[in-house]
């Protein structure tokens, strides 16, 4: 029998039996992980409205075993927040439905649990950290999180040279099946020829470029973030839950 400690955000909770919650996080050093906290939906609970989604805690899990993945789940035993980003995110629709979308790409992006995922577990606390802080339009915070996840899982897309052959751009079309932005000549069937703006729009929240990104039309973003959702559902083979209810 073992104790592990690590920090990780809340994805999700589902109800176990009358007081007890299977909590589902994306942890620094374990990457997902499922467990068992006993009794947090009593109104007694000392650490109940710690874990729930959106929040950064400290937690410690019991397992049996030298594994904290064995057989079984292990049990949630003690939690410290860290940072509640729920807290500012909840109280605004755009926020929370934004967010709601990050928790749900997050958990896609790793699948298996127990395998660390250092990057995506980064990328998570400073997408959750920005939206809270409501510095930047919501959809727009939820575009740049989604396209450097798809970067750090193998997925970068081109916005500027061809994704096919590599001509320097820019290039005026856009394929979801072949990468990101494409020449004349390697343009396939179903490319969209998207305005420019958008095309650069989606390079600066790539690279964070926020000057840039802020200064956008609404009608870039949205036509920025459809190539952003299409794109995500290509390589995820099936689109988020959660998009739908995103403010646009």
């Amino acid at each position: 029998m073992s104790l592990f400690r690590d920090d990780g955000i809340v994805l999700r909770t589902q109800k176990l039996g009358e007081a007890d919650r299977i909590i589902t996080l994306l942890t620094r050093g374990q990457g997902r992980v499922r467990a068992v906290a006993r009794g947090v939906r009593r109104t007694k609970s000392k650490f109940g409205a710690r874990l729930e989604p959106f929040s950064h805690v400290d937690v410690q899990f019991f397992a049996r075993g030298s594994e904290l993945l064995g057989r079984g789940l292990p049990l949630c035993t003690q939690s410290e927040t860290i940072a509640p980003y729920g807290r500012h995110i909840v109280t605004d629709y755009g926020r929370y439905t934004a967010g709601t979308a990050m928790l749900e790409t997050a958990e896609r992006f790793t699948n298996n649990e127990g395998e660390p995922a250092v990057q995506q577990y980064l990328l998570l606390v400073g997408g959750l950290r920005t939206l809270a802080q409501g510095e930047h339009t919501p959809s727009l915070v939820l575009d740049a999180f989604l396209l450097r996840s798809l970067a750090v899982n193998g997925y970068a897309p081109s916005f500027t040279d061809c994704a096919r052959c590599g001509l320097p751009g820019p290039n005026r079309h856009f394929s979801v099946s072949s990468g990101g932005a494409v020449c004349g000549d390697c343009r396939v069937p179903g490319s969209v020829v998207p305005s420019s703006e958008a095309l650069a729009l989606l390079g600066a929240l790539l690279t964070g470029d926020w000057a840039t990104a802020d200064a956008c039309e609404p009608r870039h973003a949205r036509e920025g973030s459809g190539l952003v959702s299409a794109y995500l559902s290509w390589h995820l083979e099936r689109g988020l839950r959660s998009m739908r209810y995103v403010e646009k």
